[in-house]
């Protein structure tokens, strides 16, 4: 697994439940106190035993852990550069998601050695996607669930998302229905600023 998943996971238990909740769970997965280097890469093992120790530490069921990491990805702070990446896929949030499928390529101009997983984006009707992500590790769904809600808050957009059935090939599924696109003010954002 990509170092910097890896590190993004750190720091979310850091930013969300202290310094110690980060040390206790690392200590429980046998994960060096310091963390992780994002550009280095390791075992997808060292992921699940980081989850798992961190879902029993918190008390939180493994998959609403990792929604809400995709919720901190965009909306904390210290991840602007994750959430500038994303807006950089349109002005509104149906154009966001149409511009999922170019988001691997995207994400590997800032950062060549990040592999993220292949994404299609299924028109389902005018107002109603699916999302299929591929090559993922399991739990990838959660992820996304947790990104798209925060990416739809952060347009003014009024979704209804659901995580379906992962695939036999292990591909995760998702459906998008797009109630209004409109709905709020959303977050301010410049293309042009920095």
């Amino acid at each position: 697994m990509n170092g910097l998943i890896n590190r993004a996971i750190q720091c979310f238990l850091r930013d969300g439940w202290g310094n110690a909740a980060w040390l206790d769970a690392a200590r429980a997965a046998g994960v060096a106190p310091r963390g992780f280097e994002p550009m280095l890469d390791y075992p997808p093992a060292v992921t699940e035993r980081l989850l798992m120790a961190a879902s029993d530490r918190l008390g939180r069921d493994r998959d609403d852990l990792l929604e809400d990491l995709g919720t901190y990805l965009v909306s904390h702070p210290s991840r602007a550069a994750v959430r500038r990446l994303l807006r950089f896929g349109g002005t509104d949030f149906r154009e966001f998601l149409q511009s999922l499928e170019d988001l691997p390529a995207r994400a590997r101009l800032a950062l060549p050695d990040l592999a993220l997983p292949v994404m299609r984006v299924e028109p389902m009707g005018e107002d109603a996607f699916r999302l299929i992500i591929g090559d993922g590790f399991d739990g990838a769904g959660a992820v996304a669930l947790g990104l798209l809600r925060a990416m739809a808050d952060d347009y003014g957009a009024l979704v209804v998302l659901e995580v379906g059935a992962t695939l036999p090939d292990g591909r995760a599924v998702l459906t998008i229905r797009l109630l209004d696109a409109a709905h709020s003010e959303g977050r301010a954002f410049s293309l042009g600023a920095l």
